[in-house]
């Protein structure tokens, strides 16, 4: 399948340079997507591929990740609360579609953006689709004087991420993750996903400090009361048996994990087979087709 080519544009949204890809028509209906954690909006190109209408497709890469740039604060060093991507969104919406309703696509941590950010602001929000996106499993109380003293520990020795000594290698790190990847796709993906290192290997294009575990617990009761406000219809499309939502469950039995999705006032979901937690790398073709018949 040949490949729709994309635009980049650059936005400074308080103080951090975004990069913003956009594929299509620029008059056609608008799909906003959102990429998950340690991604690129380079990552939804399959599902723009196969994509059989006329669209215009529209993903920022997440502060700290891709081509966009790292918020640094005074003392040195970045922070991100996850607020913060609520944030960008919004700022992204008064760029491009600054008046109407939205179509919102995420993927995991975006997903986890798109179910917030239409509860937040629910007259602005017509759909979502929402990509492997569960939320985290419940804090308790319990849990937060080892998670603060993790926090400052991590401070001390912050996060780093490898380097790969080719493109190959950056592939072969994508497949190991995903088995079902297939080669070219893992190589067009490991072009968008990393840079030369300027030592004849290659780095990942992400900020290290996203992996330096924040101070905050998971708050399910805030995050359940964000979800009741959104008025649009909400598609929530999962792998069959998916290996994602089992870990984040871990002992909680998989139907009372899932209770939490009752907030949502219009919810339905689509169970997909043979993929994994990257459901629009593994089966682009039937996430396109649920995307725009829901969005339709």
């Amino acid at each position: 399948m040949s490949m729709n080519s994309s635009e980049s544009d650059f936005l400074t949204v308080r103080g951090v340079r975004l990069h913003v890809r956009r594929w299509g028509n620029p008059h056609a209906p608008t799909l906003f997507m959102l990429h998950g954690w340690m991604d690129v909006a380079a990552s939804f190109q399959f599902v723009v591929d196969a994509l059989g209408g006329d669209w215009q497709v529209i993903a920022a890469d997440a502060r700290g990740f891709g081509l966009s740039g790292w918020p640094v604060a005074e003392h040195g060093g970045s922070t991100y609360w996850f607020q913060e991507y609520l944030a960008d969104l919004d700022a992204l919406l008064d760029h491009y579609a600054p008046s109407g309703e939205v179509n919102l696509v995420g993927h995991s941590m975006g997903a986890n953006v798109v179910c917030l950010y239409a509860g937040v602001r629910p007259e602005r929000v017509r759909r979502v689709v929402d990509l492997e996106g569960f939320g985290l499993a419940p804090g308790k109380a319990a849990q937060s004087p080892h998670r603060l003293r993790s926090w400052l520990d991590e401070l001390r020795e912050p996060p780093r991420l490898r380097h790969y000594a080719s493109l190959e290698e950056v592939a072969a790190r994508l497949t190991k993750t995903n088995p079902r990847l297939a080669p070219q796709r893992a190589r067009f993906l490991a072009e968008h996903w990393s840079k030369p290192d300027g030592e004849g290997g290659f780095m990942l294009l992400a900020d290290p400090a996203h992996k330096l575990r924040g101070p905050l617990l998971y708050r399910l009761d805030e995050v359940m009361a964000v979800w009741a406000k959104v008025r649009a219809r909400v598609l929530h499309v999962e792998a069959v048996a998916s290996p994602t939502l089992a870990q984040i469950a871990g002992d909680i039995p998989l139907d009372e994990f899932k209770a939490r999705f009752s907030a949502f006032p219009d919810w339905r979901e689509k169970i997909i087979e043979d993929a994994g937690h990257m459901v629009h790398h593994d089966q682009p073709e039937q996430v396109a087709a649920l995307i725009e018949a829901f969005c339709a």
